[in-house]
């Protein structure tokens, strides 16, 4: 994770993240920083849900508790970086209603279909999104965030798609601009593993303070 502010001045952290996926409900997540010093065992936890808000837990090793994120902060940044803590959520199917809006060009000389996404929550940061998808894939190569005000917000730029397994694409890179602040984050995704030997028990809350 680089955060880069309106100066140019960057700030390099490492995370690691693992993914549960469910059948019947969102995915389950974690996310724990490595690196820098003072960020390391920060965890964030993520219980994905398709028909309601997710619940997201934080856990602050220099304070030693975990913190739960309620829905009405999560317009805050995670981590210092140009993502709210909405943004970190699972981008569940149910959580929008949809328009289209037209097809053009986009990534890699692809076609993409454009959309406009509104979430369901009232509580969101965001009165409505448009996405840039890829029809042969429907990889997603750009977001569009529109805030409260339909003021355009930030735009996140994901790139370097790569397939694994002959089953599933994932990006290499992701950069998200604020176009009001000037400051940008990039998270450059590396090491991806797949089948790895996790299940329910590695993302309790309880299990935060021993995240290592």
């Amino acid at each position: 994770m680089v955060l880069r502010n309106k100066k140019g001045q960057e700030s390099v952290r490492e995370v690691r993240v693992k993914v549960l996926e469910a059948e019947d409900d969102g995915n389950k997540s974690l996310f724990v920083f490595d690196e820098p010093r003072d960020a390391r065992g920060t965890a964030l936890l993520i219980h994905g849900h398709k028909d309601r808000a997710d619940d997201q837990w934080l856990y602050l090793p220099a304070l030693k508790r975990v913190k739960r994120i309620s829905s009405s902060n999560r317009s805050g940044s995670f981590m210092g970086s140009e993502f709210t803590y909405e943004d970190m959520t699972v981008q569940e199917v149910e959580k929008y209603t949809y328009r289209y809006l037209r097809d053009e060009p986009c990534g890699d000389g692809l076609d993409c279909v454009v959309t406009e996404r509104i979430p369901v929550e009232k509580g969101s940061v965001y009165r409505r999104q448009l996405v840039w998808r890829d029809k042969s894939a429907l990889r997603v190569w750009k977001v569009e965030y529109y805030d409260r005000k339909d003021a355009h917000l930030k735009t996140l730029t994901i790139g370097e798609y790569r397939q694994y397994l002959d089953r599933f694409w994932r990006a290499g890179s992701m950069a998200m601009v604020n176009h009001l602040t000037g400051k940008s984050t990039d998270l450059v995704w590396t090491d991806y593993r797949f089948g790895t030997d996790i299940d329910d028990r590695d993302f309790t809350r309880t299990g935060l303070r021993r995240v290592r």
